[in-house]
């Protein structure tokens, strides 16, 4: 299921909660081409706390994404968030094939995952020899319910696709983050980077050692808050606000008295994510942060919050040095690219 081996070309289907964002690349002499992309908006509560509460609703959405894309493939790579998944690095013998490896894994498994077995499913890949034992190998064993696995399937289906990888969110992103680190900064081994992804309902603050995720937190914050403000303030709808948002068009004192507030308190949420980090771990020090997701758009959000954590920061952009087919509108691309991560990461399993 997550590490499915393949060489086709998929479109990376980020599920949000509130939007679906597609993208597909090709890739020739080492260097990426985006081919397709789309942004498309989901219902209201069709997914709620990263679960799907309406496979129809989200699949005819990833439908609508296709074809605005334009794009002709037919395979997606989707991901389960990682609240609902169990990953454990675990020893095995070096000497085992995939197949023997499987069949004992499939026997050992219930140790390490607390629900019944016919429930759950799961995939494992081979990270390298144990530290200190050639004899043994490290292999992360990674288990979801099969329902949450299934819903992303289903969604597919209805969209139109086929779905060949179904992965797991953080490694969709530690794909996309190593990608980025090989441009801007040295390859990233050796580094400790952060990420703050800040999207419509959630921030995540997920911290990276040598391109793998130690860290990962959801505190519930989010764009929409500065949706309702706007709302509120200037005594819209919900959508009303969310597109003035966007387009602009709102009365002077927008920016002083609703965004400059908004984005110190993204600033502020950031900080305390980063000192929960801190305090909750033996690293005293990150060397980089990658502002990600849809707030991360806000015009001038990168010094603010390089203030107050102290730390380089920079906005997300995977494709600073990707070409672009013909067809895909370059000005909408840049603004999208940092809540375009986890798509990303999905996007580039076509060359595993």
């Amino acid at each position: 299921m997550f590490f499915k081996k393949k060489s086709t070309p998929l479109l990376g289907i980020d599920i949000s909660a509130s939007a679906i964002k597609l993208l597909e690349l090709s890739e020739s002499g080492g260097k990426y081409r985006i081919e397709s992309y789309a942004v498309e908006p989901l219902p209201a509560n069709s997914v709620v706390e990263k679960n799907i509460a309406d496979a129809d609703a989200v699949g005819e959405a990833i439908g609508r994404a296709v074809k605005k894309s334009g794009s002709r493939t037919k395979y997606g790579a989707a991901a389960v968030s990682g609240s609902a998944v169990i990953t454990k690095v675990i020893t095995m013998s070096a000497g085992l094939s995939d197949e023997d490896m499987e069949s004992q894994i499939q026997l050992e498994a219930d140790q390490y995952i607390p629900f019944p077995l016919e429930e759950v499913s799961m995939d494992f890949e081979i990270l390298g020899p144990t530290e200190g034992n050639e004899e043994q190998v490290d292999v992360l064993l990674a288990a979801s319910r099969s329902e949450n696995v299934d819903l992303r399937i289903a969604a597919l289906e209805v969209g139109g696709l086929e779905a060949k990888v179904v992965d797991v969110e953080a490694f969709a992103l530690e794909n996309a983050v190593a990608m980025m680190a090989r441009e801007l900064f040295g390859g990233g081994q050796g580094q400790v980077i952060a990420v703050a992804d800040v999207g419509s309902a959630a921030t995540t603050f997920s911290v990276l050692e040598n391109l793998k995720i130690v860290y990962s937190r959801e505190q519930a914050f989010g764009g929409a808050q500065l949706t309702e403000d706007i709302q509120r303030r200037y005594g819209l709808s919900y959508e009303e606000a969310g597109l003035a948002k966007k387009q602009g068009g709102l009365p002077d004192n927008y920016g002083p008295e609703v965004l400059e507030p908004f984005k110190e308190s993204m600033a502020q949420q950031i900080s305390r994510a980063q000192q929960f980090f801190f305090s909750s771990s033996s690293i005293t020090q990150i060397d980089h942060l990658i502002l990600a997701g849809g707030c991360a758009s806000i015009e001038g959000i990168s010094e603010i919050v390089e203030t107050a954590v102290g730390i380089p920061t920079v906005i997300a952009n995977p494709f600073a040095n990707m070409s672009l087919a013909s067809r895909v509108p370059a000005q909408a691309l840049n603004n999208d690219a940092p809540s375009l991560m986890v798509s990303c990461g999905l996007a580039l399993r076509s060359f595993d």
